[in-house]
């Protein structure tokens, strides 16, 4: 076994009896046969229902819109990079050549799909109780972290809330650059407020998803 996968199994907590679930689970298309493509699939219905759980067991008070759109914001592409980066995915990661030379170990869809498909492969290693265990513990801090009236708001919003109570202008989103090919694009946006002299980049599937991210790591330094 690679000692990547090794150093990887003890960051999630889960010995896999089957190492090949794992392998493949880490494995992307470029690089070839069997890839991570349908354990994406799968895991992504995984993690859905694993935080679906988390959020209906803490917050007894929430109405199903707002136990979604708290699902939501914690699925996120941008969730999921974070944690990856957390266990340090992408030194485990097979790819090809191109993507290799691209720096797909880094590419935040790469990443998140990859995390899905390692959330499939603990399932299907030694069942679903097993990968929600392993999605409660690598989300705890950002279940513990929510405060239901500030994460209800999408970033963009809060961001436009908290410039106008200041009487502030609104943000400028400017997209830098198009990375990858038509059917994997990965949006790089830069969200600028001129007044505070703040500027920070996100990236995302598309561009919406890259300006919520910008938004986010906005209000993140502006309220420190």
């Amino acid at each position: 076994m690679r000692p990547e996968l090794i150093r990887l199994q003890q960051r999630l907590g889960h010995v896999f009896s089957d190492p090949a679930l794992l392998e493949q689970a880490l494995t992307h298309r470029s690089f070839g046969q069997p890839n991570n493509e349908r354990l994406e699939f799968l895991g992504d219905s995984i993690l859905n229902c694993a935080i679906a759980m988390a959020l209906y067991e803490r917050f007894g008070a929430l109405r199903e819109g707002e136990l979604s759109r708290l699902r939501a914001s914690l699925v996120r592409q941008e969730g999921l990079h974070k944690v990856a980066l957390g266990l340090e995915l992408g030194d485990a990661l097979r790819l090809g050549e191109g993507e290799l030379k691209s720096g797909g170990h880094r590419r935040p869809s790469i990443l998140a799909d990859a995390l899905e498909a390692v959330f499939a492969a603990v399932h299907l290693d030694a069942g679903f109780e097993a990968a929600r265990a392993v999605i409660t513990r690598l989300y705890a801090d950002a279940l513990a972290a929510i405060d239901p009236d500030r994460a209800l708001k999408d970033p963009k919003t809060a961001l436009q809330e908290w410039l106008q109570a200041r009487k502030l202008a609104l943000p400028v989103y400017e997209t830098l650059r198009v990375l990858g090919e038509a059917h994997a694009q990965e949006f790089e946006v830069r969200c600028s407020i001129a007044a505070l002299g703040v500027s920070v980049t996100g990236r995302g599937a598309s561009r919406r998803a890259a300006e919520q991210q910008a938004a986010e790591q906005a209000l993140t330094a502006l309220r420190q």
